[in-house]
Parts: C-alpha cells; sequence; structure tokens
C-alpha cells in the first residue's frame, strides 16, 4: 500500500511546490496594464492600441498569455466597424490592436480588465477634418497677410486648441511652451538653427573680404547675360548635390549678388534654389537622404517578409521621381529660353525694366540693412579666391564628415557597406556644422592674411551675417511647431483615411503621388510624408497588381513607380508648402519674399507636377517604361515653356 500511496504523495507535493506544472498551469501575476496609444485620436481613423501586461516589479509579465476583457472601444475591420469586447491572446505579456477606433467625437473612456485587474483610460477623440484647419489656415493667412510668422503661429495655436479640449487660452499657453519652445529642443533643428547662422557668418566675413564681389566680377566674364545668370545659378545647383540645406543656403547666398548685378529677380532667384535643392538631393545616388529613403523601404519589406534590395529598389525608382527630374529641366528651359508665365513673368519684366529685385513693399527674409552692411569695405580688392576657397572648403570638409560620421553610425558594417551607404547612414547635420565651421575659420584667417581685415573686423563682419538670418530661424522655429501639429493632430493619417479605396492597382502610382504632395503641403515637410506614407503603400504596391493577376513585369512596375511617387510627391508638395523648411530657407538664402517666393513658384511647380502624373505616374501604372515617359515629358515641358511663355526683355540678355 505504502508503494502505491508513495507516488502520488510526490506528485501532491510537486505541484504544491511548483504550481506552474501538474494538473494545470497558473498566469504569472499580473497587477497593471499598460495602455499605449496616442493621446489625441481622430474620429473614425484606425489607431494602434499596444497593452503590456506587467508584473508587481513593473516588468513586462512575459509569461502572460491569456486574453482580456474591453469596454468602450471599436475596431475597423473588412466589413465595417465592430465593437471590441476581447484582446488577446497575448504574446510575452503584450498584445496589439492595430486598427482601434472611436466611431463618436468628444471624451471617450475605455478600459481593459483581467480577473480583478483593470486599466483605463480616458482619450480626447476629435473629428478628422480638424486636422488638416491648422496647416491650411497658416498657408491661407501666409497668401493673404503676407505675414508668415503670425501665419504660422495662428495656425500652432488653432491646432494647440484642438488639442486641448477646444480651449483657446490653454491652446495659446501650449503653442508657446510646448510646441515653439520645444521646436529648438529637437537636436537636429538646433543644428539647422546653428549651420544656418554659421553659414551666414561665413558669407558676412567673405562679403566683407570682397569675396563674394570677386565671385560677381569673375563669373560676369563667363556668363555676363540674363541667360547665362540663371543657367549658372541652376549649374550651381547641380553641383551641391548632396545635402539639399547645403545646397540652398550656398547657392543663394553666392548668387544673389551676381543676380542682382544681371536685373534677375529675387523671385527668379529663389525658385531656381528651390528647384535645384531638394529634387537634386532627392535622386542622388549619394546625399544624405539616401540612407532614410533605403531605410523606409527595407523596413516596408521586411514588415511584408519579402526579401528585396531596398538600395536596388530605390535606384530603380529614380527614374520613377519624375516630378523631380521634370522640375529640374523646367528650371533649364526657363532659363535657356528666356521666357517666364504668370506672376514670374511680371517679377522678371519689373527687374530688367526697374532694376527692383524686389517688389515694392516686399518684406525679404533676411535684414536688407544687414544686407547692405555684407556688401564690403571701400577700396578692397575683389578677389574670387576669397569666396570660392571657404565654399569648395565647406563642401569637402562637409563631404568628409559626411563619410566619417556614416562609417561610425555603421560600425563594423561600413567596411562591407556601399559608399551611397554610407554617406546615407551619416549625421548630416553634424556633418555640415563641422564644414561650415571650418569655412569661416578659413575665410576669417584668409582676410587677416592677405590685411583686408583686421580680427575685430572680422568677428563684426561674422556677426553682421549671423543677424541677416535671425528672421528666417525664427520662421523656422515656427514651421518645426506646425510640423509638431500635424504630427499631434494625425494630419497625415487622415489624408491617407480619407483616400483608402479610391483606386485600382492601374491607378497606384498616380493616386499616390497625389496623396503625397496633399500631405507634404499640409504639413510642410517631405520627410515625415516618406516615413508615413512608405510603410503603407509599399505593401500595397506589392500585393495588390499580384491579387489583381497582373504579369510580373507590370507588377514590378507598379512597385517602384509608387516608390518613386512617395519619395517625389513629397519634394512637390514641400516645393510649393508655403511652411516648408526648405522653402522658407531658399526665400531666406536668396533674399526674397516668402510669400512672393511662392506664389511665383507655384505655377511652374504645378505645371511641371502635372506633366509628371499624366505622362509619367499614371501610364507607369500600365507598364509604360519611364524611358519613354521622361524624354516625352521633358518635349512637353519645351514646347510649352516656348509656346506659352513669354520673352522677357531683358537688358542684357543673349
Amino acid at each position: 500500500m505504502r508503494l502505491t500511496l508513495r507516488p502520488l504523495r510526490t506528485a501532491v507535493l510537486l505541484c504544491a511546490l511548483f504550481p506552474t506544472f501538474g494538473f494545470g498551469q497558473t498566469p504569472p501575476r499580473v497587477v497593471q496594464f499598460d495602455l499605449k496609444m496616442p493621446a489625441v485620436v481622430l474620429k473614425g481613423v484606425p489607431f494602434r492600441l499596444t497593452v503590456r501586461a506587467k508584473n508587481a516589479a513593473g516588468q513586462l509579465a512575459t509569461g502572460f498569455t491569456d486574453s482580456v476583457s474591453v469596454t468602450g472601444l471599436a475596431e475597423r475591420t473588412p466589413q465595417g466597424i465592430r465593437p471590441v469586447t476581447v484582446l488577446g491572446p497575448f504574446r510575452k505579456g503584450s498584445y496589439t490592436l492595430q486598427k482601434a477606433v472611436f466611431p463618436v467625437s468628444g471624451r471617450q473612456t475605455f478600459s481593459v480588465s483581467w480577473r480583478s485587474v483593470t486599466a483605463s483610460r480616458k482619450v480626447w477623440v476629435i473629428p478628422g477634418l480638424l486636422s488638416i484647419l491648422p496647416p491650411l489656415l497658416a498657408i491661407l493667412l501666409a497668401l493673404l497677410l503676407r505675414q508668415v510668422l503670425l501665419s504660422l503661429f495662428f495656425g500652432i495655436w488653432l491646432g494647440a486648441v484642438f488639442l486641448n479640449g477646444y480651449n483657446p487660452v490653454i491652446g495659446f499657453l501650449r503653442a508657446l511652451d510646448q510646441y515653439v519652445v520645444h521646436s529648438l529642443g529637437d537636436p537636429d533643428h538646433a543644428a539647422i538653427a546653428i549651420f544656418s547662422m554659421l553659414l551666414g557668418g561665413m558669407v558676412g566675413i567673405i562679403s566683407q573680404s570682397g569675396g563674394t564681389g570677386g565671385i560677381v566680377k569673375s563669373i560676369s566674364r563667363l556668363a555676363s547675360s540674363y541667360r547665362g545668370g540663371q543657367i549658372a545659378a541652376w549649374a550651381m545647383g547641380l553641383f551641391i548635390f548632396f545635402d539639399d540645406y547645403a545646397n540652398t543656403l550656398v547657392v543663394g547666398n553666392t548668387m544673389r549678388p551676381f543676380t542682382d548685378k544681371l536685373r534677375i529677380s529675387r523671385e527668379k532667384l529663389s525658385y531656381i534654389v528651390d528647384s535645384t535643392a531638394a529634387p537634386v538631393a532627392s535622386i542622388a545616388i549619394i546625399s544624405t537622404w539616401v540612407g532614410f529613403q533605403v531605410g523606409l523601404i527595407q523596413a516596408a519589406f521586411q514588415g511584408l517578409g519579402v526579401e528585396k534590395d531596398a538600395y536596388f529598389i530605390f535606384l530603380q525608382s529614380i527614374t520613377y521621381s519624375f516630378y523631380s527630374i521634370l522640375a529640374i529641366a523646367l528650371v533649364f528651359f526657363i532659363a535657356y529660353l528666356q521666357r517666364d508665365f504668370g506672376s514670374m513673368l511680371n517679377a522678371e519684366v519689373r527687374a530688367q525694366k526697374t532694376g527692383a529685385v524686389l517688389r515694392p513693399g516686399a518684406i525679404p527674409l533676411a535684414d536688407t540693412k544687414t544686407l547692405e552692411s555684407m556688401s564690403g569695405k571701400e577700396n578692397v580688392p575683389l578677389r574670387w579666391y576669397n569666396a570660392v576657397v571657404p565654399i569648395l572648403v565647406m563642401i569637402f570638409v562637409s563631404f568628409i564628415g559626411l563619410y566619417y560620421s556614416g562609417t561610425q553610425t555603421l560600425g563594423e558594417q561600413a567596411a562591407n557597406a556601399r559608399f551611397g551607404e554610407i554617406i546615407g547612414s551619416a549625421n548630416s547635420f553634424a556633418a555640415l556644422m563641422w564644414g561650415t565651421a571650418v569655412g569661416v575659420f578659413v575665410a576669417g584667417t584668409m582676410a587677416m592674411a592677405q590685411k583686408i581685415l583686421t580680427l575685430t573686423e572680422v568677428v563684426e563682419a561674422w556677426l553682421s551675417g549671423i543677424r541677416a538670418m535671425v528672421l528666417a530661424i525664427a520662421i523656422l522655429v515656427l514651421a518645426w511647431g506646425i510640423g509638431a501639429i500635424c504630427n499631434d493632430l494625425h494630419t497625415a493619417d487622415y489624408i491617407v483615411e480619407v483616400t483608402r479605396g479610391m483606386f485600382t492597382p492601374h491607378l497606384l502610382p498616380g493616386v499616390t503621388f497625389v496623396v503625397a504632395a496633399v500631405t507634404a503641403f499640409s504639413t510642410g515637410t517631405s520627410w515625415a510624408t516618406m516615413a508615413i506614407l512608405t510603410p503603407l503603400v509599399v505593401p500595397v504596391a506589392h500585393q495588390m497588381p499580384l491579387e489583381a493577376g497582373f504579369t510580373p513585369d507590370v507588377s514590378h512596375t507598379i512597385l517602384i513607380g509608387t516608390v518613386g511617387a512617395v519619395l517625389s510627391g513629397s519634394v512637390f508638395g514641400d516645393h510649393c508648402s508655403p511652411i516648408s523648411d526648405t522653402t522658407i530657407m531658399s526665400s531666406m538664402a536668396s533674399g526674397a519674399d516668402h510669400v512672393d517666393h511662392v506664389r511665383t513658384q507655384i505655377p511652374y511647380a504645378l505645371l511641371a507636377a502635372a506633366v509628371a502624373l499624366t505622362v509619367g505616374y499614371v501610364p507607369a501604372g500600365y507598364g509604360v517604361h519611364p524611358l519613354i515617359s521622361i524624354p516625352a515629358g521633358m518635349v512637353i515641358l519645351f514646347l510649352i515653356v516656348a509656346l506659352i511663355g513669354k520673352k522677357v526683355p531683358a537688358l542684357a540678355a543673349g
């Protein structure tokens, strides 16, 4: 009898000591649930909810695999919106509901519970339409009032009002302390501001030392005509291909005195600068954009479980960046034919006839008094190398800095990485600051070595150049603030949601281009637009054509055409947006009135976009190769400029 009872006693003892074994499994002790979700959500727009089970130590209860009860929450399904009553089963203590949704607006409460453990969350739900009002208000006021600072701040304030229970007072306070102040708290934003000030200071030094005047004197011998001046600015924009910020600030500041002398309007200069910045950097095989773009594509393919070389897909998509390519070509056609249309024609006629490179009453994004003080001392020798050498040193050091930073980021992987991957992985803002700081040092040293400026005069010239950037940096801060507002309001998510289900596989590249353009225009940022849309549209572009039974060739064309549409559409929307940082920097570097720059540039950008859409993205959805679309688009643009554009009565035409 003892022999038969002893195993039973042993089993009972083991069950008592180790309750996870035996007749059943006891879940780990869960004392709380952590709910991760946006602070503000849009009515009817899906969001991601993650519920994490935690133990008494505050750690993730990885052994928890049960389901939990839910009240007050709904989910978007292919059949529509349905209530959610259960979440689970959990995997390693966590569960994510990908398409949670609240069908009504206002203060909503939902809760999750398991046994005696309950967690609740109050959520502020607003109508989706409100998410696009702050950027639209900023854009509308900027165009109507021509007061960019006020327009941007009112947009930030309106968004903060929506985010804080429609309270205008709290919205005003949060607009200041949460969005304006925090804009400079971002390391990348601070780096851009410092880089801009350093570059402005370098321009101040080379101007006072006669370097800028030397460039004007030297280039005027090679391109002393109205046509040549525009083509020279366009060519310089192509030369500085590795970063759009460096492109904008260097080309604008360097070419401004030269184009002023040729009576080329500031509106035209800012258009040339803006059209050869992001469009060039976005399609360069080696640039600060590459790592970001390739990373987004790679993440999308990893989510699909598809093994594709993201860098190779990016290289293929360059030929489908129709807008970027055609926008660059359009600048050349306008410069070469010396023809303009719309408000740009009026600006050019004014500049050529009267010499007024700015509209009467214009407010350039630079301190004009400071610019005048930067024109140089009297009787200073005009030597072009006093400007060219510091600029080339800045570019060279920045490029070396990009390579060094990229290798540091990649670590051991740098040994086997492509050169483009190394550059793309770099901290571009740090590299640009390094290059500009060295450029300032070289400019000041050269001026003192030639006894053109004393040390005190070098410092004063540097500070004078910095002062010229103050207004533009203030606008940049507000532009970043409204970008943060758009992010918190999920503006891009709303735009994507309302356009979902409106297209067939053939129209996917074209629709993607339009959605990316609208999103980037409303938010003023191309990078955020790419980051939001790429993980959404790449899976659709990969799966939809295959499910529709398209041939592999057509399916692949739609895929890379859609990738190109995201990248190029983001550039187009950003290119047109008054609240875009690159648009603002183009006005700043060119010394143009910001609103005048936007008003004169938009017709040209719309023309390039319309041709890109009709000749490029729509045919791409049907398998048409870009080697057909790009030449056709260039011919159409050339004919439109030649036939519709009017000859500018250039005094120095040739």
